[in-house]
């Protein structure tokens, strides 16, 4: 009797560690990784880290360019965090996201351009290869957007893809069909850079460059 007891309780004991929930190690302070995320900006460490990133791409796009090709070559950009740079919205708003302040910004079209990579673009540009800005923005965003692009510098570029307000696709699927289409229009991406690992997945590009963006992820 002595025995079944014991073994009952063996098993109940087995039971309930099985059903018990993992042990989670509680997450960082919220506020904290706000401050280090301020801290990273203000101390110009968010700067050299995009320079450094737009420096490399710009030597290998020099060098690339220089060599003798007779095919369509193309550089293709993200936009948000990439040739624009929504920081100043960012920290007004604590570093949060509300849709519709969002949308408000996208629509005043205020965003500075992200000057390091804007010096790849110009020689994108300097050396007659076409230029494509392939967004995760919305296409009832384009208007504002382009005109925020030329408005800081961004004159000229072949195509810009904005994805469909219905479009129900992740930022990398679209993107990547798009890289696709446009290797299939006939042109050789030599360079794709973007802030988010779904900018750059999926092929369709000879280098991929990933600029630092600690502030949020698109999927």
């Amino acid at each position: 009797m002595m025995k079944r007891f014991w073994l009952r309780t063996v098993w109940m004991g087995l039971a309930l560690a099985l059903c018990a929930p993992a042990q989670v190690e509680a997450p960082r302070n919220l506020y904290l990784l706000k401050q280090e995320l301020r801290t990273y900006v203000e101390s110009g460490q968010y700067k050299r880290e995009i320079a450094d990133v737009a420096l490399q791409a710009s030597k290998y796009l020099q060098k690339r360019l220089r060599k003798k090709d007779d095919r369509k070559l193309a550089v293709v950009f993200d936009i948000d965090e990439t040739t624009l740079s929504n920081l100043p919205h960012l920290l007004e708003d604590d570093f949060g996201y509300v849709p519709e302040r969002w949308d408000e910004w996208i629509n005043q079209g205020r965003a500075p351009a992200i000057l390091p990579v804007q010096v790849v673009y110009d020689i994108v540009v300097r050396n007659k290869a076409a230029v494509f800005f392939i967004s995760g923005r919305r296409e009832t965003q384009r208007a504002s957007t382009e005109r925020n692009l030329r408005q800081v510098g961004y004159e000229t570029w072949t195509k810009a893809y904005f994805k469909p307000d219905d479009d129900p696709r992740k930022a990398r699927d679209f993107k990547i069909v798009t890289r696709r289409e446009i290797a299939q229009a006939g042109y050789q991406i030599v360079l794709n850079i973007g802030d988010q690992d779904s900018d750059l997945v999926g092929g369709f590009a000879e280098r991929t460059f990933k600029l630092p963006d600690p502030f949020y992820l698109e999927f």
